[in-house]
């Protein structure tokens, strides 16, 4: 949106048109530490084996593998990379009174052409250097 070398139009004035600050234009964010990363890598490797784990525990484990870490580092790690713990929830199957059930809508049609029903699916890989999501879509 902001053009650094457009004739007759400074950054400053450009900013000032988007109502926005300068500093915030030439802001660039640090991004996470070596550290933090590889931290962030033996976090992934463990919740896939033990997705049960929470900060609590990954916290522990991380402490026996000779990690200097505290609970609100690992607490926000794990946030950043949206993992949550496996644990037992409240019965869900129940209704709720007053929820609404919405109907299952492919019930009694026939499958006969192509592009008549779509699908989708998403898979996470996590791979040597990050991870890679799997999009599937099938008709």
């Amino acid at each position: 949106m902001i053009e650094p070398n457009l004739p007759g139009l400074s950054v400053g004035k450009q900013c000032t048109l988007l109502s926005l600050s300068r500093s915030s234009f030439y802001y660039e964010p640090k991004g996470e530490s070596e550290m933090n990363l590889e931290l962030m890598r033996v976090i992934d490797k463990q919740f896939l084996e033990t997705p049960f784990y929470g900060v609590r525990q990954m916290t522990w484990h991380l402490r026996n593998d000779d990690h200097l870490v505290n609970e609100e580092r690992i607490r926000r790690l794990m946030r950043l990379m949206g993992l949550m713990p496996i644990y037992q929830k409240p019965n869900t199957s129940k209704a709720a009174k007053g929820h609404k059930i919405y109907p299952y809508l492919l019930r009694g049609l026939r499958v006969e052409r192509p592009n008549q029903v779509w699908c989708a699916d998403i898979t996470y890989l996590p791979m040597r250097r990050g991870f890679l999501y799997l999009v599937a879509i099938m008709d």
